[in-house]
């Protein structure tokens, strides 16, 4: 058995560390965006542009917000080569202070996900 184990040891080549997969989009727009200080108790919307930077389709499967005073609304039809797709990010400013959060967004054709901040201050 283990001389088995190194005659297919001996055959096959060393793996190689997968390489990266390059990024699908484009953002137009930064990928951080500060609302500057905002009025308790209203809410304030920032609308993030994307470019499929492929030859072929990409589909924007997901977008995940990191607490319930953040919702998003995304492109859902296939975006083309070259096309542009949005994420829309509405913020409720409910508690005062600072904020700093979290947008992760994952496309089919991409393993690491993207990902977009939204900051600034309520009072």
């Amino acid at each position: 058995m283990h001389y088995l184990l190194l005659l297919v040891w001996a055959i096959l080549p060393p793996a190689s560390p997968a390489e990266p997969r390059p990024a699908v989009v484009k953002w137009t727009t930064k990928t951080e965006h500060d609302f500057g200080t905002l009025r308790a108790g209203g809410t304030a919307r920032y609308v993030f542009i994307f470019q499929n930077v492929l030859e072929e389709p990409i589909v924007l499967q997901t977008v995940r917000t990191t607490c319930g005073c953040t919702a998003a609304e995304w492109t859902e039809a296939p975006i083309e080569a070259g096309q542009a797709g949005e994420v829309v990010i509405e913020f409720d400013a409910n508690r005062q202070g600072d904020f700093r959060k979290k947008i992760t967004v994952f496309f089919d054709k991409q393993r690491k996900p993207e990902t977009l901040w939204i900051r600034g201050t309520v009072e």
